[in-house]
């Protein structure tokens, strides 16, 4: 354990971290740049003594829980999380689950795209979205967070056949399942995962039969027709751009300039938005 490079990590990574970056209330009289030291160990879920300690060097060998919080509340890459468990004399294990924090930057994207986005992490939980989205596809703030999955919706609701048709969510299903295979190799350790895959194996016989195919893969494109109850069919172009620190994917459906499809996004926008929301 190299506690004097540990203890300096720590400050650095704190002192970059803005209040709003871990959804804090900027309040008045910081003196210090960054987080307070209270901050982040509420964050972690430990004492603030606890890691004023281990800022200062002068803290003892923390664990492997302390270490994952350390990680989860200071919002280091998979990287930088390595870096942290070396640092305290521990080789890193899996990640314990996919990032659910949204980068600012992503959110504010989302906000000035006119075109339906949502991001998505390794289990297909939609983590944000915008107000076209939510129009095109469905209201996802008036869904539970937990129910807030896109294989939720293909497997255990008809609302994806509906919307995208059969064949189309054949394939969808076939790849998205090899897809999420992968994520339970990445991370092993997930319940929410484990648990994820346990409910679509019991609800969804097709879910099953697929799962029992041991197929494994990443998918990069999900869908091209749509079929929406209130201005008709849209034909668009799925693009799915990465953000690898966060494992997320960006989906953005986008039609042809001027083409009634087009045209269709564009009244769907007058009739149908909703406020971007992030999952709590």
């Amino acid at each position: 354990m190299d506690r004097d490079a540990l203890a300096e990590f720590l400050r650095v990574r704190r002192e970059a971290l803005q209040p709003s970056d871990v959804g804090l209330p900027a309040g008045l009289r910081r003196r210090t740049p960054g987080l307070r030291r209270e901050e982040v160990a509420s964050l972690a879920t430990m004492s603030t003594d606890y890691y004023t300690r281990l800022e200062q060097g002068r803290g003892p060998h923390p664990s492997r829980p302390v270490l994952t919080g350390l990680a989860r509340a200071l919002r280091l890459s998979d990287d930088e999380r390595d870096h942290l468990f070396r640092l305290a004399g521990e080789q890193p294990g899996p990640p314990p689950g996919p990032p659910s924090d949204v980068r600012t930057g992503v959110l504010r994207m989302l906000a000035r795209l006119d075109v339906p986005a949502l991001v998505l992490d390794a289990k297909y939980d939609v983590l944000a979205w915008n107000p076209l989205a939510a129009a095109l596809i469905t209201d996802f703030s008036a869904i539970p967070p937990r129910e807030r999955n896109l294989l939720r919706l293909r497997f255990l609701t008809d609302r994806q056949t509906q919307l995208f048709g059969e064949e189309a969510t054949k394939e969808f299903a076939r790849e998205a399942a090899a897809d999420l295979r992968a994520a339970t190799s990445t991370y092993p350790d997930d319940a929410e995962l484990a648990r994820l895959v346990g409910d679509l194996r019991a609800g969804s016989r097709e879910f099953a039969d697929i799962w029992a195919r041991h197929e494994v893969g990443r998918q990069q494109t999900l869908c091209q027709t749509i079929f929406h109850p209130q201005v008709g069919r849209i034909d668009v172009v799925c693009e799915v751009l990465v953000v690898p620190e966060r494992d997320q994917r960006v989906v953005l459906y986008a039609a042809e300039p001027g083409s009634p499809s087009d045209q269709a996004l564009r009244l769907l926008a007058v009739i149908g938005t909703q406020e971007l929301t992030t999952k709590p």
